[in-house]
This record gives C-alpha cells, sequence and structure tokens, in this order.
C-alpha cells in the first residue's frame, strides 16, 4: 500500500483575500537578498559615476530650489539654511518617490519570471523598498555632512531628540511607498495609464508636501489640507529633530502611522487579489 504523499506547499489558482501568506516571505529572504543586489547594484553598474548618482540629484536639487524658491521666490525657511532647509526635504522625498516609482511596476517588469517559478510575489516590492533604503542611507552620509557644517557654522541649526523618530520616519514612508507603489502596479494589469500618471502625479504630492516650503507659511483652511497629506508629519518632524525648526505638533505622527497601516492594508487586499489574475490581464 502506497504512503500518502503529504505536500510542503500546495499552490492554489485563487484562495481567500486574507491569506495573504505573510510568512513565506522570511523561508524565501534568500532570493529577497539577490533582488536587492541586483537592484542596487547592476542599475548604476555600467556608469561613470556609479553609486554617486544616488546623492548627485539631491545635491543638484537642493541647490536649484535654493536659488528658486529661496532666492528668487523668497519663501522663509524658519530662519534655516536654505540650502540644508531643502536638503533635508528633498532627501526624505527621494526615498518615498523611489519606493513609490520602484514597486509600481513589479507585476508588468517581471511578468515573465512569475509565469515561469512560483514564489510569494511581494519577494520583489520588499526587495525594492529594502533597496531603495541602501541608497537613502547612501543620501544620508551625504545630508549629514552637510548637516554637521552647518549646525557647526549657523546658529539657527538647532538638532533635539526627536531626531531619535528617524527610524521610525522611514518605517512610514517605506509602507507607505510600498501601498502606494503596488496599489498602482495591480491596477495597472487593466489599467495602463496609471503608469504614465505616475510621475505627474507624484510631482503634484511633492507640491501638496512641505518639500519646498515649511508649514510655518501655511494657514487657515489650506493648513488643514496639508495636514491630511501623511508625508507632511513626517517631513516636518525630520526637519524638527535634525534642524530645530517646525511649527507641527509631533501628535501628528500618529495621524500618518494609522493612514500607513489602513493603506497598506488596502494593498496587500488588491494586490492578492490581482496576483492570481494579472497574468490573464496584462
Amino acid at each position: 500500500m502506497n504512503a500518502q504523499k503529504e505536500w510542503d506547499l500546495v499552490i492554489q489558482p485563487q484562495r481567500p483575500w486574507w491569506d495573504l501568506r505573510l510568512g513565506e516571505l522570511w523561508q524565501y529572504r534568500d532570493l529577497i537578498g539577490l533582488w536587492v543586489r541586483r537592484e542596487f547594484v547592476a542599475l548604476y553598474k555600467q556608469t561613470v559615476l556609479g553609486p554617486l548618482w544616488h546623492v548627485i540629484p539631491t545635491i543638484v536639487t537642493s541647490g536649484v530650489f535654493s536659488i528658486i524658491f529661496s532666492g528668487v521666490a523668497r519663501i522663509p525657511t524658519d530662519g534655516i539654511p536654505p540650502y540644508l532647509f531643502y536638503m533635508a526635504g528633498t532627501t526624505l522625498w527621494t526615498y518615498f518617490s523611489n519606493c513609490m516609482t520602484s514597486t509600481s511596476n513589479v507585476f508588468a517588469a517581471n511578468m515573465a519570471i512569475f509565469g515561469k517559478v512560483y514564489f510569494p510575489r511581494l519577494c520583489m516590492p520588499i526587495a525594492s523598498i529594502i533597496s531603495q533604503l541602501i541608497s537613502f542611507a547612501v543620501r544620508f552620509v551625504v545630508f549629514l555632512a552637510f548637516w554637521v557644517y552647518f549646525w557647526l557654522m549657523s546658529p539657527t541649526v538647532h538638532p533635539n531628540l526627536w531626531l531619535l523618530l528617524l527610524p521610525v520616519l522611514l518605517l512610514i514612508l517605506a509602507g507607505l511607498g510600498l501601498a502606494f507603489g503596488i496599489i498602482i502596479s495591480a491596477l495597472s494589469t487593466k489599467y495602463r495609464d496609471l503608469q504614465q500618471l505616475l510621475a505627474v502625479g507624484l510631482q503634484l504630492i511633492m507640491y501638496a508636501s512641505p518639500v519646498i516650503y515649511p508649514l510655518s507659511i501655511v494657514s487657515g483652511i489650506w493648513r488643514w489640507i496639508l495636514l491630511l497629506n501623511p508625508l507632511t508629519a513626517i517631513i516636518e518632524i525630520f526637519r524638527l529633530g535634525f534642524l530645530g525648526a517646525s511649527s507641527i505638533e509631533p501628535i501628528y505622527l500618529l495621524y500618518s502611522v494609522g493612514f500607513t497601516v489602513v493603506a497598506l492594508f488596502i494593498s496587500l487586499f488588491i494586490f492578492n487579489r490581482a496576483e492570481s489574475t494579472f497574468l490573464d490581464t496584462i
């Protein structure tokens, strides 16, 4: 009599929406590590400047913002040296936008791999988030160099203990970027226009965030609208901790946390629904 076979894993075309199989991500951690290396190293492997491209856009953008928005438009920066003010905003913004962009094309870019072998599909967007975190670390080291210089040279820079919240801020940004990115990735299997609208949408979100202006200059109903943006509290508290200048109450960070949790729940549900059918619709 043949012994009954017991399978370690059963792959089904349809499964309940709550069955996200998040535990499988740990089993495939080596695969995630390989994709992290691929995304971080291969991107600039055949370029002249290599990893410097992780920091050049932030340095140049901060300089352009300083000239246009501080020098020409005369937008105040709460007494903080303009270049450092804009660099703080663009450093965080670049991490969020890169997380969202890199995860928004997961299905379309990896269709051939998804159709040949099974692995948890969330491995790829999570690998993108980790890869972008490494890129952020490179940019953050450059920001710290400028920050130390201005801290020693300018009496208006007052770092405080709020800077210890940096890991929390990065976790929230990663969650937001992952949530919005995989929502777009899942929906773009049917609606390709979303990929074309992504760049425009990111520009609009940036101008609706205190990246190029402080929250202190916004008043009335526009201030409340700006506070509805979960990025507002993150950017302002980052400036509060490292620069000592912000007009936001840290309690607003709880709103950003709650928004991120809800967004992640919704995005994982949409991702799970799209995962089983995207090969037929893409």
